[in-house]
């Protein structure tokens, strides 16, 4: 049975990542749904991200910046504001990336997160939305 999309979600668009994971992870199409975590869910290894990525990058002609979530969300801090202590994320990094990665619900982002655990909170969705918002930024340039 088939995950039902969230509404803002392109069919056609997820249906490219959904088969970009699957050919890196070594799964089957229907196995990769939005909500999937990639390293939970899908088994994959910190190597396989890059290999995801390198393949979005070739389906969608665009290029994803290592780390750009964790960029994207220290960006939304204030002066003076920590992302991390200790390796743990502080309150407000936890409120950017709860911005920046919306498929994944809040509540997984529990007082405590360490930075190296973030990966494990990476869905499908997590790409898909990467990759949307890349091609969307390209959009813009062409103009």
């Amino acid at each position: 049975m088939s995950e039902e999309l969230p509404v803002d979600v392109d069919p056609a668009v997820f249906g490219k990542v959904q088969s970009c994971i699957a050919d890196a992870l070594g799964l089957d199409t229907d196995e990769v749904h939005y909500t999937s975590r990639l390293i939970g869910d899908l088994g994959a290894e910190s190597l396989d991200f890059l290999d995801i990525a390198f393949r979005l990058e070739r389906a969608f002609d665009v290029r994803i910046p290592r780390g750009g979530i964790e960029a994207a969300s220290k960006e939304g801090l204030e002066a003076g504001e920590s992302y991390e202590v200790n390796g743990v994320l502080t309150d407000k990094a936890r409120e950017q990336l709860i911005l920046h990665m919306p498929e994944v619900p809040p509540a997984e982002f529990k007082p405590g997160l360490k930075v190296s655990e973030v990966p494990t909170l990476m869905r499908a969705g997590t790409f898909y939305n990467v990759v949307v918002g890349l091609r969307a930024e390209a959009a813009k340039k062409a103009v």
